[in-house]
């Protein structure tokens, strides 16, 4: 696909939780299930909230500093257990963002997805949504380091033979923004997910939406 040269951006870098669904209940509810069952100590919602984003091992880590390794890797395979198998809380693409990602194709954007799940729930929620092949890379924080290193997004460029200028990160956490400030790369952020706008512009983000559906049009101004 050809994107015209006067285009800023030509890879589109989307996060997924809380940027194209909202699955921020559902991963509360299985942070907190998880720590609970290992007698761990409940904590306020803003707590489970605000390490969404992170890799699971980190975020882990981040709600329980005192624990030690092994706790972690078991808090973190409960947590998988609850996530891809038990969890009866749902999560959806947010409205429209399915003809979104579709527009965005046809405009010759690559599309790429950088995320703190790991590889099996990527995989499970893009099967479940049917976007398996609208997304020509994808690196998931199992498999590379945690947001804010930016090691996903230098693999993608890697991949679609981009520098980090040629791309845009797309999300909803200061750890996004953090990221591809850490690698050069512009970023633009959403308003609707983890992270309040005042945390989200401390990083100079191009700007802020607060509907992703209006993605397209932002880019056509360009």
């Amino acid at each position: 696909m050809n994107v015209k040269m006067n285009r800023p951006w030509k890879a589109l870098i989307f996060d997924w939780d809380g940027t194209l669904m909202d699955s921020e209940a559902r991963i509360e509810a299985c942070l907190r299930e998880a720590s609970l069952h290992h007698g761990l100590s409940d904590q306020h919602d803003e707590v489970y909230k605000n390490v969404i984003g992170l890799g699971l091992r980190e975020a882990l880590h981040a709600l329980h500093p005192a624990q030690s390794a092994d706790m972690i890797e078991q808090l973190a395979a409960e947590y998988r257990l609850r996530y891809l198998q038990t969890s009866t809380t749902p999560s959806a693409l947010f409205a429209g963002v399915t003809d979104m990602l579709q527009t965005l194709e046809t405009d010759g954007y690559w599309l790429a997805i950088a995320t703190g799940k790991g590889r099996e729930g990527l995989n499970q929620v893009l099967q479940q949504t049917n976007l398996q092949q609208r997304f020509h890379v994808t690196r998931c924080a199992s498999e590379t380091r945690s947001k804010p290193h930016p090691q996903m997004l230098e693999e993608i460029l890697d991949q679609l033979g981009l520098h980090a200028r040629e791309a845009l990160m797309i999300g909803d956490t200061e750890y996004d923004m953090e990221m591809a400030h850490n690698i050069g790369m512009d970023a633009l952020a959403v308003s609707y997910g983890v992270h309040s706008v005042e945390r989200l512009m401390k990083h100079q983000p191009v700007d802020c939406l607060h509907d992703i559906t209006h993605l397209p049009n932002f880019l056509r101004r360009f």
